[in-house]
Parts: structure tokens; sequence; C-alpha cells
């Protein structure tokens, strides 16, 4: 998602995967822009040449991305991650790199670990998406977040306060 973003502020993502049409993105980036809203996205990134090359994984700023692929967000991100603000709640519907492949999870650890350690400081966190739900499992911390669900449009409905087709289901009287 945020190579899209990325792109649509004019970087270059490289051979990094990203949505086609941008016009989307660039609608909320404006929108953003106009209401004062900061868009967190990453300044600096993990690349590499293609999606199999682990061993030539290195960290470049955003803008020197070149012909590569961001395969994960870089340390400058993982620092300042908003997990660690002082948030009452916390939610994730995407991984931050490929977190199947140990040269590109460190992003998703550090985020994950921060959303964990904030539940566990009282935070009420919900991870919905079907590849943030199976990396809190993998990197284990699944088990120290408050609801981990692999429906992520579904997670994105109900914390926007729409009502569920199949809880709506369930509610009704026989």
């Amino acid at each position: 998602m945020a190579n899209t973003f990325l792109a649509a502020k004019g970087v270059n993502v490289g051979n990094s995967l990203r949505d086609d049409d941008l016009d989307p993105a660039k609608a909320i980036v404006g929108l953003a822009r106009a209401r004062g809203v900061a868009l967190h996205l990453p300044v600096d990134a993990v690349v590499s040449i293609s999606f199999n090359a682990d061993g030539e994984a290195h960290t470049v700023p955003i803008d020197a991305v070149g012909s590569e692929m961001i395969l994960d967000i870089g340390p400058r991100p993982r620092r300042r991650t908003p997990a660690r603000s002082r948030a009452r709640r916390r939610s994730s519907s995407r991984t931050m790199g490929v977190y199947e492949k140990p040269a590109y999870q460190r992003g998703t650890r550090v985020v994950g670990e921060a959303i964990a350690e904030a539940t566990s400081r009282g935070a009420v966190s919900v991870v919905g998406g079907g590849d943030a739900a199976a990396a809190a499992h993998a990197l284990g911390f699944a088990d120290r977040m408050t609801h981990v669900s692999t429906g992520g449009g579904a997670t994105l409905e109900f914390l926007e306060g729409k009502v569920l087709p199949g809880v709506a289901a369930l509610s009704r009287d026989p």
C-alpha cells in the first residue's frame, strides 16, 4: 500500500508492487494535505533486485530505489512507528514487508511487537486481514493482540461502524 502512495506522490518505486491506477491514492494524498493530516510513508526501505534475491537485500533512502523492489520498510520508519504513540486503539490490516522471508520481515515484526507492547499497557489492538493475521501468528505476537481476524475488509468495515451482513443475519430473530 505504501508503494502506491509513494508512487502517487511522484516517488520512483522501481519494480515494486503497486496499484496501476494511482488516481485514488492521489486523491487521498490531496485530501490529507488539504486537511493538514500527516500521511506517514517510509523514508527508507529494504530493497532487492527481485523477490527471490534475499542475499541482495539492502537498505536505501526512499528516493534511491532505482529499478529494485521495495520489500520491507527500512530502519527509520521502524523507529518512529505510530504503534509507540499513546493511542488507546490500534489496528493493522497489512504487513510492512514480505514477512514470509527473513530478509524482509523485520518491519512487520517491529510494528507488531510495538502494538503487542501497547496492548499489554491496556490499548485495544485489532489485526485484520489474511496476511496480517498470518504474520501475527508466524512472528509470534498474535496471542498478545486483543483480536486477530483473517477478514481484513470486514474488520475495516466493522471499525467504520458498518453493520456486517453475517452479524446482522445472526442478530435477527428466527
